[in-house]
């Protein structure tokens, strides 16, 4: 693909003739994502950030701020506290939220404000024990 345009070729049978000398050689035959649908959606606006955000999402990286990641986490572990399969595994999860909870409030970190507090550690324990009893 190095080569230049020659003179009194049009451009468009060029590019068509290298594409098929490319595919002829198997140049394409082994490109990630061969034979599947491309990914993006193609009636979305246009974002110029679009590759930041799949390399972030392909990296595991959250788009959270911390104190939303916190709020987000804290729904998790009272939702993973509530199916623990002990009272005191429930009682665990919470009483480590709560240090990050507390840990928050003394110093918030950047973001939205909090808006969280400790959980009551035996109202999640008896929580945990009535779903159980039933």
């Amino acid at each position: 693909m190095t080569e230049r345009k020659p003179p009194g070729v049009s451009f468009e049978s060029w590019i068509d003739r290298q594409i098929r000398e490319a595919e002829e050689r198997g140049d394409f035959a082994a490109l990630p994502g061969r034979g599947r649908p491309l990914s993006d959606d193609t009636t979305a606006a246009y974002d110029e950030l679009w590759w930041i955000k799949r390399k972030l999402a392909h990296e595991g990286v959250s788009f959270l701020s911390p104190t939303l990641a916190l709020r987000k986490e804290a729904e998790d572990v009272v939702a993973a506290a509530l199916d623990a399969p002990s009272e005191r595994v429930a009682r665990r999860l919470v009483t480590e939220l709560n240090d990050k909870i507390r840990e928050a409030l003394r110093t918030p970190p950047p973001g939205p404000p909090l808006g969280l507090r400790p959980y009551d550690v035996d109202e999640v324990a008896r929580e945990w024990r009535e779903r159980r009893a039933t």
